[in-house]
């Protein structure tokens, strides 16, 4: 059995002595089984893959790698959209997956501890057999796990009423690169003591430490909800339709955009959903919840009359569950429809909702000076829109020279707009070289200086976040 040069003999009988035989991976098959995630087409297989059965597992492998300055990358469920999780250094891919046990679930607090690998729809599924509601709910929920969450600092449909992961972050047990282990906060809703550092974990992409544990608050189980569909003749007048609807004193639980290309692709990719697209080129799934339904009819109808001043068509209201459920499995398979129909890349962009427009126009005017498609859908509520462009006619020159580009001036007219680069993907391996147009040399620095006094010898998940000027 060959593994690549970086692990030497000596390191990997280290592993071999501190684990069971199966939880070493060495084999090329089995490395590149964790080679890839969801990222256009890249594969950096590790030098070997570890699973660790605990926190004392992981505390003594990162502790080993530390002293011997070995790469360790954190593998969670793969499904990442930046290449967080790839092992572009090689080293060791530190797979989290045995690490998957809900641990308790405090009803009498409204809290849940649990391991990195617990699937997200999982946990929402068994914290609502007891009345429970944790929000963060990404369109790979059935497939993402918390860890993963954790350290995109994920969204999701339902984030723009309930909050992103860190809304419901409380305490983590973390293992630092040098194998020690600490909490970083406490199991309270408020605390005021000392530096943050629970906030600084999450969203820093396994940059800083291993979470083994989480700690997250729960909210009640809203009992009903109500869910629209409208169609829109023109896109623009959809995303304006967006802050109208917060202007007018309502908070949807759910407010997302699609365009006609999304959903015609996505109808395409699933069977048994229709969608009158005859005239239309935008919808958005409009969704509100709560404890008293005669109160979200009020909150329905208030809804349409905004609507109706942005020209939206006739409004779908899903008649029950199995409605709703179709609905949004149109939502949520838009991106597998995307990456079924062409080679494609995915920007995150997120801007004040009330810019939508314009940055919808944007996009395209960007996008027919550079030859591309775009497909444009997203969590419409937060401002937060993906923006898919497909390779189509594109030459391989063409995608690999003036494609980064396009995405500079897409990036540009963002951060203009007063957003940023990313909502809930993070910045990981593809992102990084753009981080110069959203932050200057002095906070670059600042985070390169936290880097280092988290991770001096640079092992955990390099080559990530950091443009290639700032590399450590």
């Amino acid at each position: 059995m060959n593994i690549a040069g970086m692990i030497n003999p000596e390191q990997l009988q280290f592993f071999l002595g501190l684990l069971q035989l199966e939880q070493v991976k060495i084999s090329e098959e089995e490395r590149l089984d964790y080679a890839s995630d969801e990222t256009e087409n890249y594969v950096f297989p590790a030098d070997v893959v570890l699973l660790p059965n605990n926190t004392n597992e992981i505390a003594s492998i990162l502790k080993y790698c530390n002293a011997e300055k070995i790469p360790v990358t954190a593998l969670g469920a793969l499904t990442g959209l930046s290449g967080g999780a790839l092992c572009v250094h090689g080293g060791v891919g530190l797979s989290l997956e045995r690490l998957n046990k809900i641990i308790s679930i405090d009803e009498n607090n409204g809290q849940v501890i649990v391991e990195p690998a617990v699937i997200t729809q999982v946990l929402q599924e068994e914290c609502a057999k007891k009345g429970w509601y944790y929000a963060p709910d990404p369109a790979s929920r059935g497939s993402c796990s918390i860890g993963g969450n954790l350290a995109e600092n994920s969204g999701g449909p339902h984030a723009v009423k309930y909050g992103v992961t860190k809304d419901f972050v409380l305490n983590l047990e973390v293992v630092l690169a040098n194998g020690e282990v600490i909490w970083t906060g406490a199991n309270t809703l408020k605390n005021s003591t000392g530096y943050n550092l629970t906030q600084l974990m999450v969203g820093s992409e396994g940059t800083l430490g291993i979470i083994t544990k989480a700690v997250l608050k729960l909210v009640p189980l809203p009992p009903f909800n109500k869910l629209l569909l409208a169609p829109f003749p023109s896109a623009e007048n959809a995303c304006a339709a967006v802050s109208a609807i917060f202007r007018a004193g309502i908070t949807p639980s759910a407010l997302e955009f699609m365009e006609r290309d999304a959903i015609a692709f996505t109808l395409q990719f699933v069977d048994d959903v229709q969608v009158d697209l005859n005239g239309v080129e935008a919808h958005l799934l409009i969704e509100v919840d709560g404890t008293d339904e005669s109160s979200l009819m009020l909150e329905c109808e208030k809804i349409l009359a905004v609507l109706e001043k942005f020209e939206a068509g006739e409004v779908l209201f899903a008649e029950d569950h199995e409605q709703k459920e179709k609905l949004w499995k149109v939502r949520r398979k838009v991106g597998e429809a995307v990456k079924s129909h062409s080679i494609y890349k995915e920007e995150d962009t997120v801007v004040p909702r009330f810019e939508l427009p314009v940055l919808l126009r944007g996009v395209k005017e960007i996008g027919s000076r550079y030859g591309f498609q775009s497909v444009c859908y997203g969590h419409a509520g937060d401002g937060n829109l993906h923006v898919n462009i497909l390779k189509g006619q594109l030459t391989d020159e063409q995608w690999s020279q003036e494609l980064p580009k396009a995405i500079k001036e897409i990036f540009e007219l963002v951060v203009s707009l007063n957003g940023t680069l990313s909502g809930e993907h993070g910045i990981g391996f593809v992102q990084k070289e753009y981080m110069p147009i959203a932050f200057n040399e002095i906070q670059l620095n600042l985070m390169k200086q936290i880097k280092q006094v988290f991770d001096p010898n640079g092992i955990l998940n390099p080559g990530k976040i950091f443009p290639s000027s700032h590399s450590i």
